[in-house]
């Protein structure tokens, strides 16, 4: 799977079991190198999330790394803290956001 595919089945599976994503509003940005280079957002918002593949807003936390690292994480395949101190992954922005999303992810595996 794509990782727009992919990202596109998370936020159906989040807006449609929101109480995994409840009180959270925030704009998460992707920064991805590899195959499927580019910038991608995944905005919360009201219980809902949107996939964007441009900049839509501001981000309030932007995780840098590969396209193959960020389907890994999504599955839960990649511990994020090891990707963080191993240098696989960059985060710009709020880190207790970063860390927020571990948890979000982990709900929706």
């Amino acid at each position: 799977m794509t990782v727009k595919e992919t990202l596109d089945k998370l936020a159906q599976k989040m807006n449609n079991h929101s109480e995994g994503i409840s009180g959270v509003n925030t704009a998460y940005q992707f920064d991805l190198s590899g195959d499927e280079e580019g910038v991608y957002q995944v905005v919360i918002r009201d219980e809902q999330v949107q996939v964007f593949q441009e900049v839509k807003e501001d981000p309030n936390c932007t995780l840098q790394l590969s396209d193959k690292n960020l389907l890994k994480l999504i599955a839960g395949n990649l511990n994020p803290t090891v990707a963080y101190m191993s240098g696989k992954l960059k985060i710009k922005g709020e880190l207790g956001l970063a860390l927020k999303l571990q948890a979000i992810l982990k709900k929706y595996e």
